[in-house]
């Protein structure tokens, strides 16, 4: 019989991100989700520097909402891309979303997220990355609520 869904989890920046024009992993700050009201289906990731581990074979939706402002001007792009790797050691990147504002003091989010084989939990993990055409945009980190915040959903069997 169909088991459904078997694993879910839900992970968030707890604290605010100052970006650089520099392409850099998120790799602090990830707590798990612990609001009230929130539970994860079955065993959840592993995180360490920013490096996401799955618990289990599978193909899994993993999904990155940033939310952000403006500080002090306008930003031609703030980006936020995932990426992967097959073998433990270099990583690809796998989708990616940009957004701007005009000025300072906007707010703008960014959505992206992938489908992922993950035939091997030691090899194929998954991070994430921003990058910004200048120092101003500020990730909005929130450790009472989602922000911004990291889905998985192992959908079904590799």
């Amino acid at each position: 019989s169909a088991k459904g869904i078997t694993m879910v989890d839900q992970w968030r920046i707890s604290d605010h991100i100052t970006l650089t024009t520099s392409k850099t992993t998120i790799s602090s700050n990830w707590e798990r989700n612990d609001s009230t009201g929130y539970v994860g289906i079955g065993t959840g990731m592993t995180e360490s520097s920013g490096e996401f581990s799955f618990p289990s074979t599978g193909v899994y939706l993993v999904r990155i909402v940033i939310n952000w402002y403006a500080s002090g001007g306008g930003v031609n792009y703030n980006r936020v891309g995932i990426y992967t790797t097959t073998d433990n050691s270099s990583y690809s990147e796998r989708a990616f979303t940009w957004s701007g504002v005009e000025s300072g003091n906007q707010y703008n989010n960014m959505l992206a997220e992938i489908l992922f084989d993950v035939t091997d939990v030691s090899l194929r993990k998954v991070k994430f990355q921003l990058g910004a055409s200048n120092t101003r945009p500020r990730v909005r980190g929130e450790t009472n609520y989602n922000a911004s915040y990291a889905t998985f959903i192992r959908l079904g069997d590799t």
